[in-house]
């Protein structure tokens, strides 16, 4: 199966424009394949040859990139993808259970989609959000401190089609296509919706302040000075 003309015609006109934003052709495949992502919900056959033709690279250099990160997926997934954090500081805070309970009700493992087609579940590496754990993410938006309770409710709410809104970011969420479609450079307009940063990110910050603490001057600015 390949692309229809009318799809070959659409990718062919947002690649270009990725393309332009690089000094080199090939340095735009990582954008293209969440490009070939937001069409087939994953990365297709279609879609590395696609990348491979229009980057001038042979298949096998487009599949080595596609199938080193996790962020590629490698069959449909679904409209949303879960991911649980069992990193060391979310594992211990709770994450593995969250994982292990999920999957039960679920029914579902790493990876795996339930039969709705609704959910994709995926055990996570580290989100840098550790002061928020345990943390879990739907299509790279925050949901933080999660109990077994809460995220099979935020699962069963995404099946159920009803309105989820992430701790943190924009006030609603867009589907797996939609956002692959914004890594690959195409902006949503929601990047600056909700708070970027909250409660235990600031404390840092506020205490600092409060005991009048100053970070060190740079080389830089030593050679301002002078």
């Amino acid at each position: 199966m390949t692309y229809s003309p009318e799809v070959r015609e659409r990718l062919e006109t947002d690649a270009k424009e990725i393309i332009g934003r690089y000094p080199k052709p090939r340095s735009a495949l990582l954008p293209l394949l969440h490009l070939v992502q937001s069409e087939d919900g994953y990365v297709s056959d279609d879609g590395q040859e696609f990348c491979a033709e229009i980057l001038g690279l042979s298949k096998a250099e487009v599949v080595g990139v596609a199938t080193f990160y996790t962020m590629y997926k490698r069959k449909p997934s679904g409209e949303y993808n879960v991911g649980v954090c069992i990193n060391a500081l979310c594992a211990v805070m709770g994450g593995d259970q969250i994982w292990s309970e999920l999957s039960e009700h679920a029914g579902v493992g790493h990876n795996e989609t339930t039969e709705d087609g609704k959910v994709t579940l995926e055990r996570l590496e580290c989100n840098a959000a550790c002061d928020f754990a345990p943390v879990m993410m739907v299509n790279w938006e925050f949901f933080d401190n999660q109990t077994p309770e809460s995220a099979k409710q935020l699962v069963d709410d995404l099946r159920a089609g009803k309105n989820v809104v992430p701790t943190r970011g924009p006030g609603r969420l867009c589907s797996f296509k939609d956002a692959s479609r914004v890594l690959a450079g195409f902006p949503d307009g929601l990047a600056g919706d909700g708070p970027a940063a909250a409660g235990p990110s600031l404390e840092g910050l506020k205490l600092a302040r409060a005991k009048g603490w100053e970070a060190p001057a740079s080389d830089a600015d030593t050679n301002e000075e002078r």
